[in-house]
């Protein structure tokens, strides 16, 4: 064995050796007792007292604001995401009164507009959405539903609208292309707008004998990309840029 390969396993040898000896000493007693995890942590965490009173403890005293959340937008969102822990609360409430968060930079941390958040939760630009005004000015926080029904797709679908403002396809409606319930504003889950699903769609306006502006890109429907392909299989609808 050469020379140089001994001495290398040998240092590779020092330091498994030092590893093993490290973890053994290092590795907290308890440790996997009960899983991946420090078992003597249990008893720490128990010590901690309590902060959080849970949900069903606000609706003991707020029964009326319970009820309206409970059949609201936000009745995913516990009381205390926004009102912060309430185990005192509960104990003394004139003591320990909770925070509104009533300032308007709170619900943009949910509802400013973040292109990673997912299609139709409703965004807002905070520069422009009645700037100044604090949220609860319009919404009840409660029982979120807006004063009146949006009038533009941007009011949910920020990404998407941010996309097609730059696109050979801003000035198309969007409900050019998407047939949309009328109950689709109001209930947005339950209702959702149509997706065209033909390559006849986009020949209303690209094929070669379509009776649209002359300046729109003209395809022979039947051989471009091939007839069984779909458009949007090579083109993003919002942002047709040829691939």
């Amino acid at each position: 064995m050469p020379q140089q390969l001994t001495r290398l396993l040998i240092v590779f040898g020092v330091l498994l050796s030092a590893l093993f000896a490290a973890r053994a000493k290092l590795t907290p007693k308890t440790f996997g007792e009960k899983g991946h995890y420090r078992a003597a942590s249990l008893v720490t965490i128990k010590a901690q007292p309590v902060r959080y009173a849970g949900r069903e403890a606000c609706a003991a005293c707020h029964s009326e604001i319970f009820e309206a959340h409970s059949a609201a937008r936000h009745q995913s969102v516990a009381c205390e995401v926004c009102h912060g822990p309430a185990a005192a609360h509960t104990e003394s409430p004139t003591e320990n009164v909770l925070p509104k968060p009533t300032k308007r930079g709170y619900c943009p941390l949910c509802h400013g507009y973040d292109p990673s958040r997912p299609t139709g939760f409703p965004q807002i630009d905070t520069q422009t959405h009645n700037p100044v005004k604090p949220c609860i000015t319009c919404h009840n926080p409660h029982r979120p539903e807006p004063p009146h029904t949006p009038e533009q797709c941007s009011a949910c679908h920020g990404g998407i609208a941010r996309t097609k403002a730059v696109s050979r396809h801003a000035l198309l409606a969007c409900t050019e292309c998407h047939q949309t319930p009328a109950k689709h504003k109001d209930t947005p889950r339950m209702f959702r707008p149509e997706k065209p699903r033909t390559r006849a769609f986009c020949g209303h306006c690209h094929a070669k004998d379509a009776n649209s502006a002359k300046e729109i890109p003209r395809i022979d429907l039947e051989a471009h990309g091939g007839a069984r392909n779909l458009c949007w299989q090579c083109h993003y609808p919002h942002m047709p840029e040829g691939t």
